[in-house]
């Protein structure tokens, strides 16, 4: 597990992720192999919410990444997800797996954000402002 090979795979999963549209699912759902982030979604290759999200992803999804770490072939990215039409912006820690440059594993951890209103300590949930 070379600083390299974590390096290169960061830049991987955060272009993949900056470009996280309608545009490029066909792209995603090539790259992925498997997809767990629910256990009720299937997971094999071209099948969960890769292969449903070309119809179901509106085009004002915006993703704003955050911290990237990585070790080796995995990368957890934390970002905000707005424009999806829902209630609230998501708050999301993706963790990738990749394999010799590809995307073939997914997990990820997701929770609405709170507003100032709603924030019990007074600090957003990310970034240094809150949602307007």
């Amino acid at each position: 597990m070379s600083n390299t090979t974590s390096e290169r795979n960061k830049a991987i999963v955060l272009e993949a992720f900056q470009l996280y549209s309608t545009s490029v699912i066909t792209r995603l759902r090539s790259a992925f192999g498997h997809q767990t982030t629910f256990s009720t979604v299937p997971t094999s290759r071209g099948s969960g919410w890769l292969a449903r999200a070309d119809q179901e992803l509106p085009p004002t999804l915006k993703y704003e990444p955050g911290v990237i770490v990585a070790d080796g072939d995995y990368v957890i990215l934390h970002g905000r997800f707005s424009g999806m039409g829902l209630p609230a912006n998501w708050i999301v820690a993706d963790v990738v797996r990749l394999k010799d440059g590809i995307l073939v594993e997914h997990w990820d951890v997701i929770q609405d954000e709170s507003t100032k209103e709603q924030s019990k300590s007074g600090n957003p949930m990310f970034g240094d402002a809150f949602p307007k």
